[in-house]
């Protein structure tokens, strides 16, 4: 659990511009990423860079890890390089304070417990299609998606989520909640510019949401 003031420090963190860049890049991207990559993502040298992101780490919102890039090893193979990834676990901040998590947890908790799994797959389905309606629903599936936080990416012919919105809640409840969150992205998806074109299924990442979407076309 964070303090308050780890919470804003943290969150504070990303008030520079650049800063907030190179943070959105890397949770953005699947794996870890170098220095040299951040840096071209967000138009700066890298030595600011590597500033940037070291502050980041500092406050805990990235975490470090270090690889050889060149996949040699042994002696020769070079240092291995600094890259940089999400940090565990997470920071909201809510003025005055609030404990929307609890309420979601005690709320799944009676819904797990009552079995009620097919009347929330419902409620969820006939919630994310009453979303798509909404004036952003032109939107394709990628933009919808990255829009409610699920950080979508392509993997060859698939979309990924990098993110899960509801993972606090998905660790806990993994059966209720991953399939809330199926049939939200399928009531989802008919409203979208090309959503018809688009299946989503079942498909659990190491990381990242237990959801992924494949087109149509390629699969008839």
């Amino acid at each position: 659990m964070n303090s308050e003031d780890e919470v804003f420090e943290a969150v504070g963190a990303l008030a520079d511009p650049v800063r907030r860049g190179l943070y959105r890049h890397v949770v953005a991207t699947p794996g870890a990423v170098g220095r040299d990559a951040a840096a071209t993502a967000v138009g700066v040298s890298r030595s600011l860079a590597a500033f940037h992101l070291d502050k980041l780490v500092e406050a805990g919102l990235l975490a470090v890890s270090f690889q050889r890039l060149s996949g040699r090893t042994g002696p020769g193979a070079g240092r291995p390089a600094k890259l940089y990834l999400r940090a565990p676990g997470e920071r909201g901040v809510s003025l005055p304070p609030r404990s929307y998590d609890a309420a979601g947890r005690l709320l799944a908790k009676v819904v797990d417990g009552a079995a009620l799994d097919r009347e929330l797959q419902a409620a969820a389905r006939s919630a994310g299609a009453a979303e798509s309606a909404l004036p952003d629903g032109a939107a394709d599936p990628v933009a919808a998606l990255r829009a409610r936080g699920y950080e979508p990416y392509r993997d060859g012919e698939t979309v990924r989520l990098n993110n899960c919105p509801f993972h606090a809640l998905a660790d806990e409840f993994p059966a209720l909640v991953c399939g809330m969150n199926l049939a939200y992205i399928e009531g989802l998806l008919p409203g979208c510019a090309g959503g018809a074109e688009w299946t989503a299924a079942m498909d659990p990442p190491p990381e990242g949401c237990c959801v992924s979407l494949t087109s149509k076309t390629n699969n008839s």
